[in-house]
Order: C-alpha cells, then sequence, then structure tokens
C-alpha cells in the first residue's frame, strides 16, 4: 500500500508599495511669471497651458506661412559641393550648425529678447534686436532671417494680437530677424521662455531636414531618423542658449558659412538661401 503525504502550503501575493506621488511645482519664467506647463500627476492641462501649447504648434509648424521651405541656409550649396550627400553627412553637418553655429546664436537672441521683451525693457531690447541682425555672415542669410522674422510677426499681429505686442514691435525699430519675431511674440502672450526655446530648435532643425531631404535626396524614414538623432544636439544647445549670455555669442562653423556665401552665386538654385 502506498502512502501519500499532504503538505500544506502557503500562497502570497507581493503587492508593490505605492510610490508617493511627485509633487512638481512650475518654476518662475522671466518677468516673474509661473511657467504655464503642465504638473506631473495632473490629469490633463489648464486652460491657459492648453493654450501656450497650441499656439507653440501653431507658430512653430511647418504650416506656418513664413516662407521657410523657401530657404536651406547654404546646405543647397553643400549638397552640390559633396559635402552633404547622404542621412549621415547630413545629421553631422546640422550637428555642427545647431551647436556650433547659427543655431546656438539664434537660441542666445531668442531667449535674450523673450526676457527683455517680459519685463519691457525697449532699450535692451532694441540693443538685441540690432545685434541680431548685424550678427547674419551673408547677405541671402540676411534675406532669410528678415524675411521670415517679419512674415512671423506680421501674421502673429493680424491673427494673435494681444495687449502689448504693437508696442513691443514697435521697439525694434524694423530690426526684425526670425529669433527675435519668436521672442517677443512668445513673451507678449506670456508664454515661458523654456518651451519656447524648445520648439523654436525643432521647427528650426526641422525645416533644415526638409531641405536635404528635397536636395540629396533622402526619403521620409531616413528624414525621421537624423531628426531622432539630432535629439540629443537639440536639448543640449536649448540648455546652453537659455543660460548664454551675449558675450557666449560665436559661431565655428566656418564652412557653413562659406556655403551660405557661395549659395549666392550658385548656377542652379532650388531655394533662395
Amino acid at each position: 500500500m502506498s502512502i501519500i503525504t499532504a503538505i500544506p502550503m502557503l500562497m502570497t501575493t507581493n503587492k508593490p508599495e505605492a510610490k508617493p506621488r511627485r509633487r512638481a511645482v512650475g518654476r518662475a519664467g522671466a518677468g516673474g511669471k509661473t511657467a504655464a506647463w503642465p504638473i506631473e500627476g495632473r490629469e490633463g492641462m489648464e486652460e491657459r497651458e492648453a493654450a501656450a501649447l497650441y499656439r507653440l504648434m501653431t507658430w512653430l509648424s511647418p504650416s506656418f506661412p513664413v516662407g521657410a521651405f523657401s530657404y536651406s541656409s547654404g546646405i543647397e550649396w553643400a549638397v552640390e559641393a559633396g559635402d552633404i550627400g547622404d542621412a549621415a553627412s547630413l545629421r553631422d553637418w546640422l550637428a555642427s550648425m545647431l551647436a556650433d553655429g547659427p543655431g546656438f546664436c539664434d537660441g542666445v537672441f531668442l531667449a535674450h529678447a523673450h526676457r527683455a521683451a517680459s519685463s519691457r525693457d525697449d532699450v535692451a531690447l532694441l540693443d538685441i534686436a540690432e545685434l541680431a541682425s548685424a550678427f547674419v555672415p551673408s547677405r541671402e542669410r540676411q534675406l532669410e532671417t528678415s524675411a521670415q522674422g517679419r512674415a512671423f510677426i506680421d501674421i502673429a499681429r493680424a491673427a494673435w494680437n494681444c495687449d502689448g505686442l504693437d508696442q513691443i514691435v514697435s521697439c525694434c525699430d524694423g530690426a526684425m530677424v526670425y529669433p527675435i519675431a519668436v521672442g517677443l511674440v512668445s513673451a507678449a502672450h506670456a508664454i515661458p521662455l523654456a518651451p519656447t526655446m524648445h520648439a523654436f530648435f525643432h521647427a528650426l532643425t526641422s525645416n533644415w531636414i526638409s531641405a536635404g531631404a528635397r536636395l540629396v535626396p533622402l526619403g521620409q524614414t531616413d528624414s525621421q531618423r537624423v531628426l531622432a538623432l539630432l535629439e540629443p544636439t537639440v536639448v543640449s544647445t536649448a540648455k546652453r542658449a537659455l543660460k548664454a549670455s551675449l558675450d557666449d555669442l560665436g559661431s565655428a562653423t566656418f564652412r557653413a558659412d562659406l556655403a551660405g556665401m557661395r549659395h549666392e552665386t550658385q548656377y542652379t538654385r532650388l531655394f533662395r538661401s
């Protein structure tokens, strides 16, 4: 006869301890305003946060009619010269333009224009706008950034006007390049500087990639790979621009500056710069 021994077993389930929800506090932006951006752990957004996000997505969308699709920032000459020929070389070229060239400089100008407009420092705003206009290295790049800046202001005043915007614009006395326009319009609408900076860099990078994709040419998937690979560069450049003073301005992209100048005499052109 076989004997069966029953051994009682206790089965338990381990329930993970609930982690305390962190409370995020909005940081004060330029002009002492609290940053209107979502707080962690809270569902949805407040009305002012949703409005800020909506406006940034609209103003810095490729569909916003500032004519960005007409300009390549010298990329067209770089493709013809053989400096850019595939996704990898486009990514390297744009990484330099972002971190060490016009990208970083535009970010610094945007940040200082936003702060001056937020604090209603008309004298400082005019000085920053004039410096930004004078800082452009070539005639076609001057045309590019000033045309986009003026278009951005005109559309903002026509469709997105707000109290104080006309007065802020008048302080610049006609010196209105693209990063200055974005900085002062976002400040007039009390949109925080940090998200404005990141949205601006995303738009700038996307426009450059779009030009490269048409010129190389590249497919949509490769274009998105380039945009993804440039994310760390965009984030780090935005952080540097937010902390930089006007004394930190400077460019080390000599080849890209030459490309902008050489494009002026390029025989066959698809773009205006």
